[in-house]
C-alpha cells in the first residue's frame, strides 16, 4: 500500500504567517513524520484526513486519489478510507466503550443502542482485551484503556490508512514504553498501514518506520 503527500497551503492571521509545502511518498507500513510543536505535522494529517484544504496538490492512498486540486477531486473525510486518532483520543463522555467503537458505524447523529452489539465491535473489544469494560464509560478507564479504545474505533471501520496525531503524548512514561510495543505488536499482527506523527526522537527509535523529518513547514531529511 503506498502514500503519495504533495500538498501546499498558506495560512495567514493577524500576527503569523505559515506556508505549509509538504511532498513525500511512501509504500512503508509504519510512516512516521517527526518534528518540533508547529512544525506543520497535524496540519498535514488534517489535509490527509479531509479536515484541512490545501490550496494546490495531491493526496493519494492505496491508488486512490483523496484530493487532487488540479482535477477538481476533495473527497469528504467519511469516504476517503482513513481513521484518524487524535491527540486527546476524543472519546465521547456520555457514551460507553463499546458504544464509541460502534460510533463509526452508524449513518447520520444517532448514537449506537447500548444493548446492540455488532460483530465487527465484539471483535475489537476481544482483541484490544476491552470485553471488561465494554460499558464503563471513559472517565472510568485507564489511560492505556482509552489508547486503546480510540484505536479500534479507528479500526472498525477497516481503514486504508490509520493516521495518529501524538499517540503518545498524553501518557506517563512507563505506560508510554509499553503502549509504543503494543502498537507495534498490533500493526504488524493486523497488517495496519500507520501514518504517525511525532515530537519525541524516543518514538522514532521505538516505531522504527520510514521517518520524514519536518520543520517549518517542509520536509528536511
Amino acid at each position: 500500500m503506498s502514500v503519495d503527500i504533495s500538498i501546499r497551503k498558506a495560512l495567514r492571521d493577524d500576527d503569523r504567517h505559515f506556508d505549509l509545502d509538504i511532498a513525500f511518498a511512501s509504500d512503508a507500513r509504519r510512516i512516521v513524520m517527526f518534528g518540533p510543536s508547529g512544525a506543520g505535522k497535524s496540519l498535514t494529517l488534517r489535509a490527509v484526513a479531509g479536515l484541512l484544504l490545501p490550496d494546490a496538490g495531491h493526496v493519494r492512498v492505496d491508488g486512490h486519489t483523496l484530493y487532487d486540486a488540479a482535477a477538481g477531486v476533495a473527497l469528504p473525510p467519511r469516504e476517503r478510507g482513513v481513521a484518524y486518532v487524535f491527540q486527546d483520543y476524543a472519546l465521547f463522555p456520555h457514551l460507553t466503550v463499546a458504544q464509541n467503537i460502534a460510533f463509526s458505524l452508524n449513518r447520520g447523529w444517532f448514537n449506537p443502542a447500548r444493548r446492540a452489539r455488532d460483530a465487527r465491535v465484539a471483535r475489537l473489544l476481544d482483541l484490544f482485551e476491552l470485553g471488561a469494560v465494554a460499558g464503563s464509560y471513559p472517565a472510568r478507564i485507564s489511560g492505556g484503556q482509552r489508547q486503546r479504545v480510540a484505536l479500534a474505533r479507528a479500526l472498525v471501520a477497516e481503514p486504508r490508512l490509520v493516521l495518529l496525531d501524538e499517540p503518545f503524548a498524553a501518557l506517563d512514561p512507563a505506560l508510554r514504553g509499553r503502549m509504543r510495543a503494543e502498537l507495534l505488536a498490533l500493526q504488524q499482527r493486523l497488517d495496519l498501514q500507520l501514518l504517525v506523527i511525532t515530537h519525541d526522537p524516543a518514538d522514532v527509535e521505538a516505531l522504527q518506520g520510514h521517518t520524514i523529518e519536518i520543520r517549518d513547514g517542509h520536509v528536511v531529511a
